[in-house]
C-alpha cells in the first residue's frame, strides 16, 4: 500500500486564492498594496487570504493587503535580493512582508540592516512568542509543526501513553507489531523519529549537531549509537521490522487499526482529525524528556518596506490569540506564541502535545549521512527507491 501523497500534499485544499493566481513571479506596481510574499503551499496562502486578511481588516480597514506567490524558496530569495538592492535608495522593493523566509538566506542582509529587529520594534506580541521557538531577533516564528506520537485510545489510555523515550520503547517491546514509523528519507515524521534516536544516543543534546560541525568522522562517532537503538526496536515493529512508505501511509495504517501507535506531523494529524480521516478516539502525545523534532515558519519585514507601518501592524495581528488559535484549529499547526496565549479550550484539548522543548536537527550533509546509515545499519534488507 503505497501512498503518492506528500505531507503537504495531504493538506492541500482544492482552491487556490485568486490573488495568488493573479500574481506570479512578477514585479508589482507601486499601487498602495501591502505585499506579503510567500513560498508556502496553497493551504497557507488560503489561510492568509481567507482567515488572516479578513480579520486584519477589522483592525485596519484602510490597509490594502495581498498575498503574492513567490513560487518557492528560490523565488523568495530573488525578491529578497531585490529588497537588498533597493536598500539605501529611493527604490520601492515592492515587498513589505515575507512569509516563511529567514535572514540567513540572503548573505550579508542582517549586517546591511535589511531586516526589522523585532525585539527593538516594540511589537506588542513579541513578548508572547514562545522563547523556545525564537531563533534571531530578525525573524518571527508565527506557526510551527512538530512530530508527535498518535495512538488509538481504545487500546492505550491517555494515562498510559508514553511520555519519555524509555516509556515509548518499553511500550513498543511490550506490544509487538503495533508500532511503525516511515523510512527516514520518505517523510519527516519517520525521519525525525530517527533523529530522536540520535539525540537519545548523544545525551539528548540537540546542540551537538549543527550544519557547521558535520564531518564524516564526527558522523561516524555520533550516529552508530542510534543505529543500535533502532536495530533493537526492529523485531517489535509492525511485521517484525516493516516501515511505512511515508507520512500519509503511517496515518492510514493507524486509521485502519493495523497499528496502535505511530509518529506523525502535528499539522497533518490535526487536519486528519478535523477531516474525519482519523477517528475521535485518536490520542496525541509528545515526549517530555526531549520532544521529537519540529520547526517554525517565520515572518521577516524589510526595513525599507514602503508600507512599513501596515506591515508591522499585520505582524502584530498575526500574534493575537485569535489568529494563533486558528493556526491550531483551522490550519492544524502549532502556535508561534506560548500556549498560554491561545484559546483555553484548545490548550486543554491538546495539553499532552504541548512540548517542553522544541528541538531541531540540521540538514545539509547530515541528511545523507543519516539516510545512508539507517539503510545500511538498521534496515539493510530494504531497497531504496
Amino acid at each position: 500500500m503505497t501512498s503518492q501523497l506528500s505531507r503537504r500534499g495531504f493538506l492541500k485544499t482544492a482552491a487556490i486564492s485568486s490573488a495568488t493566481l493573479a500574481m506570479p513571479r512578477i514585479a508589482l506596481a507601486a499601487d498602495g498594496f501591502v505585499n506579503v510574499y510567500t513560498g508556502s503551499d496553497s493551504n497557507i496562502s488560503d489561510f492568509w487570504t481567507n482567515v488572516i486578511l479578513p480579520g486584519f481588516r477589522t483592525v485596519n480597514a484602510e490597509a490594502k493587503v495581498r498575498v503574492v506567490d513567490a513560487g518557492d524558496g528560490a523565488g523568495l530569495r530573488a525578491i529578497a535580493d531585490r529588497a537588498m538592492a533597493a536598500l539605501g535608495t529611493s527604490n520601492d522593493p515592492q515587498v513589505d512582508l515575507f512569509e516563511a523566509y529567514t535572514p540567513d538566506q540572503t548573505a550579508g542582509s542582517v549586517e546591511a540592516g535589511l531586516w526589522v529587529n523585532f525585539a527593538e520594534a516594540n511589537i506588542e506580541g513579541w513578548g508572547r512568542v514562545n522563547p523556545a521557538a525564537k531563533q534571531t531577533d530578525f525573524d518571527l516564528p508565527y506557526r510551527g509543526s512538530q512530530v508527535l506520537l498518535a495512538y488509538d485510545t481504545t487500546r492505550v489510555s491517555p494515562e498510559d501513553a508514553p511520555k519519555t523515550w524509555d516509556e515509548m520503547t518499553a511500550w513498543i517491546h511490550a506490544n509487538p507489531g503495533q508500532f511503525i514509523y516511515n523510512r527516514p528519507d520518505k517523510g519527516g515524521s519517520g525521519g525525525n523519529f530517527v533523529r530522536r534516536a540520535i539525540h537519545e544516543a548523544n545525551g539528548r543534546d540537540p546542540m551537538k549537531f549543527t550544519l557547521a560541525n558535520y564531518s564524516d568522522e564526527y558522523a561516524n562517532d555520533t550516529l552508530p549509537g542510534a543505529w543500535g537503538l533502532l536495530k533493537a526496536l526492529a523485531p517489535s515493529l509492525y511485521e517484525a521490522g516493516a516501515y511505512s512508505s511515508g507520512n500519509t501511509q503511517s496515518i492510514q495504517l493507524l486509521a485502519q487499526g493495523v497499528v496502535t501507535m505511530t509518529p506523525v506531523w502535528s499539522d497533518q494529524v490535526l487536519q486528519a482529525l478535523s477531516m474525519g480521516v482519523l477517528p475521535e478516539t485518536t490520542g496525541l502525545v509528545q515526549l517530555q524528556d526531549l520532544a521529537l523534532c519540529g520547526g517554525f515558519s517565520r515572518l521577516t519585514v524589510p526595513t525599507n518596506a514602503a508600507h512599513h507601518d501596515d506591515a508591522m501592524q499585520l505582524v502584530n495581528y498575526v500574534l493575537t490569540e485569535e489568529v494563533q488559535s486558528k493556526i491550531i484549529s483551522e490550519l492544524g499547526g502549532f502556535p508561534g506564541v506560548s500556549w498560554d496565549y491561545v484559546d483555553t479550550a484548545l490548550r486543554e484539548k491538546y495539553n499532552d502535545v504541548i512540548p517542553a522543548t522544541i528541538p531541531t536537527f540540521p540538514g545539509g550533509d547530515w541528511d545523507a549521512a543519516i539516510n545512508d546509515g539507517w539503510y545500511r545499519n538498521v534496515a539493510p534488507g530494504i531497497s531504496r527507491g
